[in-house]
């Protein structure tokens, strides 16, 4: 998703009128990659294609490449750890930064899960996707963000296309 120099502003206004926001949780990557089928893998390749905008963090990318190089998650996706990056590369390339401006801690039980909302609310997400909607949910509420398991999240996006 390009942006326009000359007028960041409006194209910012622009892309959340057109374009959902979403965060794609830790979890939500690695069953996209451990498997070439279900929802995850589809809205993986929905943020690669540019149905929605996907929001990442550095600490949510530096998760990530450390959570998907383990040898269990390159064994079951079939990558090596350089194609691994290739993919995490193409992710970051077309995901949108966020700058954690200000930290929300503490308001889950793990703190693993903090930078996943800080980059939702910071970055201004429609919906935080994830397996762990148990602990997530009410915090991200708070802020206005929906969170969801990875099939609502495709139903909701293929919805959204067709408006």
């Amino acid at each position: 998703m390009e942006r326009c120099v000359q007028c960041p502003i409006a194209c910012d206004i622009i892309i959340r009128r057109l374009f959902l926001r979403l965060v794609l949780d830790t979890d939500v990557v690695v069953a996209a990659l451990r498997s070439d089928q279900g929802a995850s893998r589809r809205l993986l390749m929905g943020a690669l294609d540019g149905a929605f905008v996907v929001l990442a963090s550095v600490p949510l990318i530096v998760e990530y490449e450390a959570v998907l190089t383990r040898p269990e998650h390159l064994d079951a996706s079939g990558l090596t750890s350089r194609q691994m990056n290739q993919v995490l590369d193409a992710l970051v390339k077309v995901a949108v930064p966020v700058h954690l401006w200000f930290l929300w801690r503490p308001r889950l039980k793990d703190p693993a899960d903090e930078m996943v909302l800080e980059t939702a609310v910071n970055g201004g997400a429609d919906w935080l996707v994830t397996f762990n909607v148990r602990h997530l949910a009410d915090a991200a509420r708070r802020f206005g963000i929906r969170v969801m398991r990875p099939g609502n999240a495709w139903t909701g996006v293929r919805e959204h296309e067709k408006k």
